[in-house]
């Protein structure tokens, strides 16, 4: 029975305005390398995305003590790694998620979640 996994891509944080169109050519080829794989070993990519970098986010505070939610807008100055991008994996299994996300391209690391089963 096939399983599901999140691939999460971190990184240093990164300005998109900065990367040459050579550079995201050769990003996108390395992507795409990425996906032929998957189908190679007969897996299969469900979902993924590349993400804008944490100034574009909101981070949310639930509300304490009867106060509302409190949001702030980023970047966070705390952080030195960010999520850049993730994928959504389904494989034949644990060995398989992990041999496949160590091809994923990625200028920091990945970190590899079983999708929890919720049906």
């Amino acid at each position: 029975m096939a399983e599901q996994f999140i691939i999460l891509i971190v990184e240093p944080e990164w300005d998109p305005a900065t990367v040459t169109q050579e550079d995201w050519a050769a990003e996108m080829a390395a992507h795409e390398a990425f996906a032929t794989a998957v189908a190679a070993a007969g897996a299969r990519i469900v979902d993924g995305d590349a993400l804008m970098p944490p100034r574009s986010s909101t981070r949310i505070t639930p509300g304490r003590d009867g106060g509302g939610p409190v949001l702030t807008d980023g970047p966070f100055p705390e952080v030195k790694e960010v999520v850049s991008g993730y994928y959504k994996l389904e494989v034949s299994g644990r060995e398989q998620a992990l041999a496949l996300a160590a091809r994923c391209p990625t200028g920091g690391y990945v970190e590899v979640t079983p999708v929890m089963p919720t049906s």
